[in-house]
């Protein structure tokens, strides 16, 4: 038997009585490209990008077949960060700094994150809301505190308090609100507020700038 079959036989025996079969290592970009979250039920793009410090619009991009209305429990989602260890069930606490705010009302509110945007209102007229009827995206009877939102950038059932605006058909000095509408024209930094009240009363509020901040 010559030398290199000696060798290839002696390799078989090791692996056969339970040996360790070297492999060769991951490359970097391999690591990053298999580097994972695991979804729960509260899991959110923005909850994600506030753990691991990470731009929504990152996170989107990295997963163009992932419906962002539509994460569930045990779905994976790539997490593009070199490595990044497979978070499966971390408690997705956002890693920021305690901040509060005090509203109009004099209660101190803790936030997350604070957001510049340019805010619309409008009303529960059929012309506004056609065949829908006078409701949100779940289906609840539009009313004070309704916030239409783009759920890429503020996911649905996101609490927020808004400040910044002038107009006398809402809360003088700021409101809470809840993240429960959308809108075809509602894209990026933008919120359509709803105000109770005519079309026309409604349609004074004009654009406005806004602050938004997305409250714990």
């Amino acid at each position: 038997m010559n030398h290199a079959m000696k060798k290839l036989t002696r390799r078989a025996a090791c692996l056969m009585l339970g040996g360790a079969l070297l492999v060769p290592a991951l490359t970097a970009h391999a690591a990053e490209a298999t580097s994972a979250h695991v979804a729960t039920d509260t899991t959110t793009f923005w909850k994600l990008s506030q753990y691991y410090g990470i731009p929504v619009q990152a996170l989107l991009d990295a997963n163009p077949s992932i419906d962002p209305q539509n994460i569930y429990a045990g779905l994976r989602l790539a997490i593009p960060r070199g490595n990044m260890k497979v978070a499966a069930f971390k408690s997705e606490q956002p890693a920021v700094t305690a901040q509060s705010i005090t509203t109009s009302s004099g209660q101190s509110i803790a936030y997350a994150e604070v957001l510049d945007i340019k805010a619309t209102a409008y009303s529960d007229s059929i012309e506004e809301n056609g065949k829908w009827g006078a409701v949100d995206y779940m289906g609840n009877a539009l009313k004070l505190g309704t916030i239409a939102v783009d759920p890429k950038v503020i996911p649905l059932g996101t609490k927020l308090y808004i400040t910044g605006y002038e107009f006398k058909g809402l809360p003088e000095g700021g409101m809470v609100g809840t993240a429960t509408d959308i809108g075809s024209a509602i894209k990026g930094n933008r919120v359509d507020i709803f105000v109770p009240g005519s079309r026309s009363f409604v349609s004074d509020f004009g654009v406005q700038n806004v602050k938004v901040y997305i409250l714990k």
